[in-house]
């Protein structure tokens, strides 16, 4: 019991963390703990991850079978999504589903977080992939989230947000943490037209280390490189997508138009 209750303080302070990093807006997001084999702590649905109470942690069992709670407080829409993800590995101990900006971007985008843009992204986050989307609260979710849960540590949901899981919670809300920045990363470059991919070479000496570190996920590949050089672009120069009738063909109608608006003036 004792454990039980540093479990339901510690799922209400992580979720004012996430409230308060902006992961998560109005009543948003969900997260879990696993007590025992069969049992699990779980956020309410229809209440503010900021704004939780001990009291309000609902117990379920692996089927979704409420053993503890206080009405009103019902267990989130989305514990399939959890359960599942517990049922396919005995290993995992804590599950966070939020929806941080830059990842749920990626994750309308339907673009995963698998290119190896920063050393730290390839040793402890790894490849973070999308999963196709599903209806919340059906089994559409936990379904498409399975094939991924074995060898990765989180995935983006498409249209949806994030789901990360962990040995623990913490470990859980710091990958979470690292897919965010990541993206937020992987964004900015975008928009300098420098975003650069590490080599394969430089790659597999991050996966040894990764290995040694005793750190099980999928990796990123890397760029294919001449000798010698240490990235390579990833997104080509707006310049060469475009051709060049393309390029004529826009100028001539910003011309138009301008000309159109400055008849109007005079």
């Amino acid at each position: 019991m004792i454990t039980e209750i540093k479990y339901k303080k510690q799922i209400c302070d992580m979720g004012k963390r996430i409230y308060e990093k902006g992961f998560v807006a109005a009543n948003d997001g969900n997260i879990s703990i696993r007590v025992s084999d069969n049992e699990f702590l779980i956020t309410p649905t229809g209440v503010s991850k900021g704004f939780m109470t001990p009291e309000m942690i609902i117990k379920v069992d692996g089927q979704g079978n409420v053993l503890e709670g206080i009405p009103p407080f019902r267990p989130t829409s989305e514990m399939k999504m959890h359960l599942r993800i517990y049922q396919v590995r005995q290993d995992i101990q804590a599950v966070v589903h939020v929806h941080p900006p830059y990842a749920t971007a990626f994750a309308i985008a339907g673009i995963p977080l698998d290119q190896a843009i920063m050393p730290e992204s390839v040793v402890y986050l790894g490849t973070i992939p999308v999963a196709e989307y599903g209806t919340p609260s059906t089994n559409e979710i936990p379904d498409a989230v399975q094939k991924f849960v074995h060898h990765h540590q989180g995935v983006l949901l498409e249209n949806h947000g994030a789901l990360t899981w962990g040995k623990d919670l913490e470990h859980a809300y710091y990958l979470m943490e690292s897919l965010e920045f990541t993206a937020k990363i992987n964004w900015i470059a975008k928009q300098m037209n420098g975003d650069r991919e590490l080599s394969k070479k430089h790659v597999q000496s991050l996966v040894e280390l990764k290995t040694k570190m005793g750190i099980n996920s999928k990796s990123p590949i890397g760029a294919e490189t001449a000798e010698g050089i240490h990235a390579q672009k990833i997104t080509p120069p707006l310049e060469q997508s475009l051709s060049e009738h393309d390029i004529n063909l826009i100028v001539e109608k910003v011309t138009k138009n301008v000309l159109e608006e400055m008849k109007k003036l005079f």
